[in-house]
């Protein structure tokens, strides 16, 4: 399954911002991938912090195999010396048995986090041990499929940002700026961002300040 969107998020962003237009109509639409599964979506991300994204599906993989399915139930079962057998971290293992236990007692309800706001949503998923801001804002972004999400702490987006609007750094105030510009779709926006950051457009410079 793939993130929801199409032509009036893109026109709107087109018609917003011509820097941006110039990205959208030479990239045109592009897929991300989602898992509208919310446990398995916050275990996924916490998986993925500071490892490769090569190591992190390395991981994945391994995980669904012991686990069959990456559930609260299966995760609670596991040892934590399974999961750390998996290439994880103690801390990390540690980690997804506290949020599996939170959600089988009944302390953490997923249900209820999927009917938040975004700002309501963040601040319960940074309850959880090992999810902070950047972390919380993914799982909206990837498994909720909230349209305005556009992460300050994201490096790669403030990357595609300098890159795609010629600046030497993004501030904070630089960056609310471009995020009023481009909201309610911030998220697809974020998706443009990504690609220039990763080399997308031809010609495109990265204008960070040279240290």
């Amino acid at each position: 399954m793939y993130f929801k969107y199409g032509q009036t998020e893109m026109e709107y962003l087109k018609q917003k911002d011509k820097k941006l237009a110039l990205v959208i109509d030479t990239l045109g639409f592009i897929e991300r991938p989602v898992d509208t599964d919310l446990f398995s979506s916050v275990v996924h991300h916490i998986l993925g912090q500071q490892i490769s994204i090569k190591a992190q599906k390395t991981i994945w993989s391994r995980m669904n195999q012991m686990l069959g399915t990456v559930s609260a139930g299966t995760v609670a079962a596991a040892d934590t010396t399974e999961l750390q057998s998996l290439g994880i971290t103690f801390r990390k293992a540690e980690y997804i048995k506290d949020f599996s236990k939170k959600v089988m007692n009944g302390e953490f309800n997923l249900d209820a986090v999927e009917k938040m706001s975004d700002e309501e949503a963040i601040h319960s998923l940074c309850s959880l041990k090992g999810v902070g801001v950047w972390t919380a804002e993914m799982i909206l972004l990837f498994c909720l499929q909230r349209p305005d999400i556009l992460s300050y702490g994201d490096l790669a987006i403030l990357r595609g940002m300098r890159m795609v609007y010629h600046h030497r750094q993004i501030d904070k105030a630089k960056f609310e700026k471009y995020r009023r510009r481009l909201s309610p779709y911030g998220s697809v926006a974020s998706f443009y961002f990504w690609a220039v950051a990763g080399g997308a457009m031809e010609g495109m410079k990265d204008y960070a300040q040279k240290k």
